[in-house]
């Protein structure tokens, strides 16, 4: 009796569902198709547009399928040859030593190759050095005071 009831609960709910969803696309088809209003005054050119581009696009409007394209033997053949040479760059790396050592030892070699670079003056600057240049750029940079154009008498 279970049975029964489910399948005839099923049902119910699947025409309600049709029934909702006939009605969503009755009410966004009116969506796709508005209507102008007569009486705004630009209706007549907004009409004319409608027209004018209702068949728009079409085929001549799409750009034509390429003819020069490789064949796919061709294709398969470079694609090949990448994975051919993927695989010796894969050989050598393999074969490089990649041994790092301690983790101690690489930090000390690489402050000394750092240290060893001359620095520039501008980049050994502080913040309150380069913010005082600054102040005293924008202090020169005032402008003179007005001239007097009053007459000499």
């Amino acid at each position: 009796m279970n049975a029964h009831f489910r399948k005839r609960t099923g049902l119910t709910a699947s025409l309600l569902c049709l029934a909702t969803l006939s009605a969503s696309l009755g009410a966004c088809a009116r969506a796709f198709a508005p209507s102008t209003d007569p009486t705004s005054p630009i209706a007549p050119r907004v009409q004319a547009l409608v027209d004018a581009n209702r068949h728009y696009p079409s085929w001549e409007n799409f750009p034509a399928a390429p003819v020069d394209l490789p064949q796919a033997a061709q294709v398969a053949a470079r694609v090949q040859a990448l994975e051919g040479q993927g695989g010796a760059l894969g050989g050598e790396v393999a074969r490089i030593d990649w041994t790092l050592g301690d983790a101690e030892t690489l930090a000390a070699e690489t402050r000394a190759q750092v240290g060893a670079v001359p620095v520039s003056p501008d980049a050994a600057r502080t913040e309150a050095e380069i913010d005082a240049f600054a102040q005293s750029l924008r202090d020169r940079a005032k402008a003179p005071p007005p001239i007097d154009r009053r007459p000499i008498e």
